[in-house]
């Protein structure tokens, strides 16, 4: 790979990552992380459309804008970037050479977009049978959303996830919210990479590759976990309760002295514990709290009880007791204070990278930890085609005259 080392434990792996925005590149990003030599075919001149989502830029030695977006980078460590002009069929020609070499091939294209550049699975499965070609979209390949566009905000919704989320009606802020980062892009991309590994472990039994076909709304109702069989089992429709959990009590924020905490009482066990930590010891064996289906029965009234001694003491004097009293308990922290927190910085989750228009560049770190092939970080988020004459000459082994006269065609 040019100079780019790569033991990781999907070493050798080619993927090609026709996907923007955030899922794909999220799924691509993983496995890049996890070594594999990633690809990502971009516009010429644009690019992904995220390089545009800013502020905040990307700010050189001198404080200046680099133009690269803190959305972009987010997502597209690891990868080598190229440019190919698709609307021209000598660049249809050249993606479809690098897809003969590849052994992945993400796409986020709407349903049908790309058999109009002979790029769909259908193909290019006949140029490699042994592709695993995975495609994200809104609402999948079938059915009658198949053809609208999807985004995260909008699958949210559509999902239930947002009819779950926000403050119970009849109470200060009510009304439906979505989650503060794009949720079901990032599930959609975790899932896309469990899909593909899983193709690519049956690949080699088989011999032969496949089509992943991913939809961000079945993988949003997917996520709705106990919230989705509370309804299909109970036959009750959710409703919001803030920060509250529909099956656990007390398991929501609480109010300080000085700001908010969260308890999260899992048993019977800790919920005695709490309540002598509050200097109640006998909520404990009081018949209305004593098992958690009792608990969730009478939850206001023990909130309300819980509320009028919590506001007595700061947030850290509680987390102090709490924690000697082994109840699971922590604040709710505004990102500086995450970036701050000792167990977060013992984990090294911010990390920083060199960058070729900045010094370094800071990024948060793979929560993947592994024995044997742990992380690397190879490269950072690449500029707009900055690979491209080195991966046509890795992958299809041009010549730098040919790929000189491609420039010159304005095709990358």
């Amino acid at each position: 790979m040019n100079g780019i080392p790569n033991q990781g434990a999907l070493d050798g792996l080619r993927v090609l990552d026709l996907s923007r925005v955030l899922a794909g590149p999220w799924a691509s990003q993983l496995l890049a992380d996890l070594g594999a030599d990633v690809v990502k075919v971009e516009r010429p001149g644009t690019g992904d459309d995220t390089r545009a989502w800013g502020p905040p830029w990307l700010s050189d030695e001198d404080g200046e804008s680099t133009g690269e977006s803190a959305y972009y980078l987010c997502a597209n460590r690891n990868k080598r970037s190229v440019t190919i002009d698709l609307s021209e069929p000598d660049g249809q020609r050249l993606v479809k050479e690098l897809a003969s070499k590849a052994d992945v091939v993400v796409e986020n294209f709407k349903v049908g977009g790309l058999s109009q550049y002979g790029l769909d699975y259908a193909s290019l499965k006949e140029l490699n049978p042994r592709l695993v070609y995975c495609s994200i979209t809104g609402f999948g390949q079938t059915g009658p959303y198949a053809a609208r566009a999807g985004y995260d905000f909008l699958i949210q919704g559509m999902g239930g996830l947002m009819s779950l989320t926000g403050r119970a009606d009849g109470t200060e802020g009510e009304g439906p919210l979505k989650v503060g980062v794009a949720l079901t892009d990032i599930t959609t991309g975790l899932y896309a990479t469990v899909a593909i590994l899983a193709a690519l472990a049956r690949r080699e039994r088989s011999g032969i590759g496949q089509h992943i076909d991913l939809a961000l709304l079945d993988v949003q109702i997917a996520c709705l976990a106990n919230q989705a069989t509370n309804y299909i089992v109970g036959g009750v429709v959710p409703r919001r309760i803030g920060n509250a959990h529909p099956n656990i009590v007390p398991y929501q924020d609480f109010p300080t002295a000085d700001g908010h905490m969260i308890i999260a009482v899992g048993n019977d066990s800790q919920f005695a514990s709490l309540c002598t930590a509050l200097g109640k010891p006998e909520w404990g064996k009081d018949e209305r709290f004593a098992s958690n289906p009792r608990r969730v029965k009478n939850r206001n009234e023990l909130i309300a009880m819980i509320c009028g001694i919590t506001v007595s003491r700061a947030t850290g004097d509680w987390i102090a007791a709490m924690e000697a009293a082994g109840v699971p308990c922590g604040p709710i922290n505004n990102l500086d204070q995450v970036f701050e927190d000792p167990q977060v910085q013992s984990r090294n989750v911010r990390i920083e990278m060199s960058h070729p228009l900045a010094k370094h560049v800071a990024l948060v770190a793979n929560p993947i930890r592994m024995s044997e092939s742990p992380v690397q970080y190879r490269q950072s988020p690449p500029t707009l085609g900055q690979h491209t004459g080195e991966v046509l000459q890795d992958w299809l082994d041009m010549a730098a005259a040919d790929i000189d006269e491609l420039r010159r065609t304005k095709l990358l």
